[in-house]
């Protein structure tokens, strides 16, 4: 219903000269559109709620026009999350919206959708099955942050329990992982007190060398990080070799350490695009899995998943039976009350796709980003290295300037701002760089190839990133820095937003626990 027709029945109601009459002391103004009523002119509540309601169609304008001066999602190449669904998808979670998806008591239906895809996508993941009825062990997360949380929780309470029962002591877990994993997982380890043992990146290896990683493992080690398809590069770390060296190293000396992946970015991406690599569980040692429904598995946030190779990795202490809902329920989640909506939409794609779906559109992607790679390293004369690996990692194209230029990676992303695209510029993590105590650290733009980022709308990228470089080729050199320092202080963001002044940025960065605080680390966005 449009809003004149609405207000016959609101705002129309009361004509304009019985207001006058009746408020003869307040200026009146013709509230049958939006911009006429008395709150265009006197502002929205922002801070404080307001006393009196408001009509229902100007508050959704009101919204709708707080929310303008945000950018396009599907120009969003910063992020991995999905911005696409089809129509039948959205009527099913909007339909699922108001059912609590674990109250399984009065939404069995739901219930049985959630042990379904668990069962489909675990399956995927080659998860061990002694028979036909035996069910895989996972649940449903409101993204890859849960369910790590949850890996990280089931680990570490196993250790402790082998541990306790050797009459060991259980001071000082750790979890042995390369620098360049997700913010995720830097949280998960200080929210259950476990210490971070990290990897270095050196030049030209942005991915965790199995060997080196292996050997930081020690007795007190919980799991080792495997990362499929790195939030920076977008490279599959080579979790064979690594299965391959701890295997040794357990062996050697007495462990038994195992393997978590995060697949958070492929492990929707990898069985389609190189069902030859083997990552999952076929390898002995990966315990634990976790991925994103709401990135390559083609569902909106928040949908994830976690999954492990039996129960015997899921000690019986994080499980929790609960009875407020009608009947006695077993639940391992972090949260607890959550829309069924995300779950009935990964249900649909995985039913509505299946695997030959999913494999046509991961191969699209995957051709997608290598003719924007191809493009991109033909720009500017070879102005561009480009880190990524294509193939060997989720569809992204990563990519760092090479040549001497007055303007660095954050002056484009800025120049494309202007043109609607969100094109993310980065540091890469601590000591990827030659000469990082000199301030020489790597610097990437990063482009995420998404559903909506079809061939065509690739091509406008490509037009429009060349004629941004060719803009700041011409531009005066104080504009050329300019923009290089203001997008790289955040000065382009809004000023609510806690990178806008450069005091809240040093704040973080003098903080003493944190791979931010130690090395200056920043995350790219995921």
């Amino acid at each position: 219903m449009c809003f004149e027709e609405h207000a016959v029945q609101g705002l129309q109601t009361i004509p304009s000269d019985s207001r006058v009459v009746d408020n003869p002391t307040e200026e009146h103004h013709v509230s049958s559109t939006v911009y006429g009523s008395r709150e265009a002119r006197t502002g929205i509540p922002r801070l404080e709620m307001g006393e009196d309601e408001m009509d229902p169609q100007l508050a959704k304008r009101f919204v709708q026009d707080e929310l303008l001066m945000d950018g396009n999602p599907s120009l969003n190449l910063a992020s991995f999350v999905t911005t696409y669904m089809d129509d039948c998808a959205q009527e099913l979670m909007l339909q699922t919206l108001t059912i609590n998806a674990v109250d399984s008591e009065e939404y069995p239906a739901v219930e049985e959708i959630d042990h379904r895809c668990v069962s489909m996508i675990s399956r995927l993941f080659h998860a061990p099955r002694d028979n036909e009825n035996n069910e895989a062990v996972g649940t449903s997360t409101i993204g890859s942050s849960e369910a790590i949380i949850l890996a990280v929780l089931a680990a570490k309470k196993r250790w402790k329990n082998k541990r306790k029962a050797e009459g060991k002591s259980t001071e000082n877990p750790n979890i042995v992982m390369s620098a360049g994993v997700q913010v995720c997982w830097e949280k998960a380890a200080r929210y259950t007190e476990v210490e971070e043992k990290f990897w270095h990146a050196s030049p030209g290896q942005y991915a965790a060398d199995p060997k080196e990683l292996v050997d930081l493992v020690d007795e007190n080690t919980i799991l080792v990080v495997a990362i499929l398809g790195s939030t920076y590069t977008g490279v599959y770390e080579d979790v064979a070799g690594i299965n391959a060296e701890l295997e040794k190293k357990n062996k050697a000396e007495g462990l038994d350490v195992t393997i978590h992946v995060d697949a958070a970015s492929g492990g929707f991406v990898a069985p389609f695009v190189r069902p030859d690599l083997v990552w999952d569980f076929r390898l002995p040692l990966v315990s634990s899995i976790n991925t994103s429904g709401h990135k390559y598995g083609l569902v909106v946030a928040g949908c994830g998943w976690a999954f492990w190779r039996n129960k015997s990795y899921l000690p019986e202490e994080i499980l929790f039976t609960v009875n407020y809902l009608g009947s006695p329920q077993i639940s391992f989640q972090l949260n607890f009350s959550k829309s069924a909506a995300n779950i009935v939409a990964q249900y649909y794609q995985l039913l509505r796709l299946g695997k030959n779906g999913y494999r046509a559109i991961m191969q699209n992607l995957a051709s997608t980003a290598e003719y924007l790679q191809d493009e991109v390293e033909k720009m500017g004369d070879g102005m561009f290295e480009v880190l990524s690996e294509g193939r060997n990692g989720v569809p992204l194209v990563a990519f760092r300037i090479v040549k001497d230029k007055p303007y660095d990676e954050f002056a484009i992303a800025a120049h494309m701002r202007q043109r609607g695209w969100i094109l993310p510029a980065y540091t890469l993590f601590p000591k990827a760089s030659a000469i990082p105590s000199l301030g020489q650290e790597i610097k990437v733009l990063r482009v995420v190839v998404r559903e909506d980022l079809s061939r065509s709308r690739c091509e406008t990228l490509v037009r429009d990133l060349k004629e941004a470089i060719d803009a700041l080729d011409h531009a005066p050199v104080e504009m050329q820095r300019h923009l290089s320092k203001s997008q790289a202080a955040g000065d382009t963001r809004s000023k609510h937003h806690p990178t806008h002044h450069s005091a809240n940025r040093s704040v973080h960065m003098h903080e003493k626990h944190s791979l931010a605080g130690k090395h200056g680390k920043t995350h790219a966005v995921c």
